[in-house]
């Protein structure tokens, strides 16, 4: 089967942009308390599209994309038992403000780690992505997921449906 992988590629970025747009849209919906259902399936779709289609390209042994994208879907599967078949009830709450928001912060991640490696002008600023401007980058990101998760937990109170 010989794919064209730059059209590839492309479809991929942009599920995983899809991805990215919709988790927020979600996270914003979570700290004003809101279910936001359409935006919930669309932005758990897409982020699950985004790591199965990440194990499309070719590769010759495991990388750290390929760990990124098995701890997603788990995180993911988590999500999704928690918000359709136990319908946020209990802990389940809790669990789908945690994996979800772990699932938007390794896509964010991935996007960071795309970006220090793709855009030209990041490129000089962190060539083996190992340099302060890279690592201040992803702290920065980390941060502020944890503090918006610690947010999402506090006000993320849906009326049942």
């Amino acid at each position: 089967m010989n794919l064209d992988f730059s059209v590839y590629t492309w479809v991929h970025v942009i599920i995983s942009l899809v991805g990215i747009v919709t988790g927020f849209v979600v996270i914003k919906g979570m700290l004003a308390s809101q279910r936001m259902n359409d935006w919930t399936a669309v932005f758990l779709a897409t982020t699950a599209l985004t790591s199965i289609t990440g194990f499309g390209f070719p590769f010759e042994k495991i990388l750290p994309s390929h760990i990124f994208g098995v701890i997603s879907l788990v995180v993911l599967l988590i999500a999704i038992l928690a918000r359709y078949a136990f319908g946020l009830e209990g802990r389940w709450r809790s669990a789908y403000v945690v994996t979800a928001l772990i699932a938007q912060w390794l896509n964010v991640f991935v996007l960071v780690v795309q970006l220090f490696s793709k855009v030209k002008a990041l490129q000089p600023l962190a060539p083996t992505q190992s340099e302060p401007p890279f690592l201040i980058a992803q702290t920065v990101v980390m941060l502020l997921f944890i503090f918006i998760g610690i947010a999402a937990l506090r006000r993320f109170h849906p009326a049942p449906e």
